[in-house]
């Protein structure tokens, strides 16, 4: 296991995003520094970029979601987004999913250490829940190419549900590159989003797309979130 000791101290970002609730990011930071490493679900070598590049990465796309959403997290792996997103905003109904046994054990160990009753954990393949599980938001990091997560993930959406996809830097060249598959999966609003400018050195982005399968345009009456750039 990975010294606890090297567990990186919270920047000063972190008391903006969390509140109150910086002691248990705090406590989920150090859970991945020691059992996150072991079960290998965080490389050695990012222990010391936890906060910046990954949990406070992840809790800034708290911005997207509007008071008491239910999200599902696909492919949570590490809790990324999903238990970040989860320990800022104790008002989400947060679902997990994730394919892997090993992962879904250490997601629920961890779930109940940090006693986030909001949490729920499924073992299984995104696909694998169509018909079964449903929300308005789903969210993933990393996961796929947008057009094959997307693929995924629209089966897990309600009428005007939408998708937020977080990428990297070439977020608005892959949206174009995707667009025409996109459409065909009923995704026809499409929006980048910054998040985190105020207390992350580079923004992170998310490519947000709305599910609309009977045509037309979606009806936004939260879009005012999506556009503006976060706190």
């Amino acid at each position: 296991m990975t010294d606890p000791l090297e567990t990186p101290a919270a920047p000063s970002g972190a008391a903006a995003v969390f509140g109150e609730r910086l002691p248990i990011a705090t406590a989920f930071v150090a859970i991945l520094a020691d059992t996150g490493v072991s079960h290998g679900l965080i490389g050695p070598r990012e222990v010391p970029r936890l906060w910046d590049r990954h949990v406070l990465n992840c809790a800034v796309v708290e911005d997207a979601f509007p008071s008491g959403a239910m999200v599902i997290d696909v492919g949570s792996g590490a809790g990324l987004p999903g238990l970040a997103l989860a320990i800022a905003r104790s008002d989400l109904d947060v679902h997990l999913v994730e394919p892997m046994l090993r992962r879904t054990k250490w997601l629920s160990e961890t779930v109940s250490a940090l006693h986030l009753d909001s949490v729920t954990v499924h073992r299984g393949r995104a696909e694998e829940f169509a018909g079964v599980l449903s929300a308005p938001w789903v969210t993933a990091r990393a996961v796929a190419r947008l057009d094959k997560l997307a693929r995924w993930c629209v089966p897990l959406l309600g009428d005007e549900g939408t998708l937020v996809a977080m990428k990297g830097r070439t977020a608005a060249d892959e949206l174009a590159q995707d667009r025409p598959a996109l459409t065909t999966l009923g995704l026809l609003d499409a929006t980048v989003t910054e998040h985190g400018g105020a207390v992350l050195e580079e923004p992170v982005l998310s490519v947000d797309l709305v599910f609309c399968p009977r045509g037309g345009t979606a009806h936004r009456p939260h879009a005012s979130r999506r556009v503006r750039k976060a706190r």
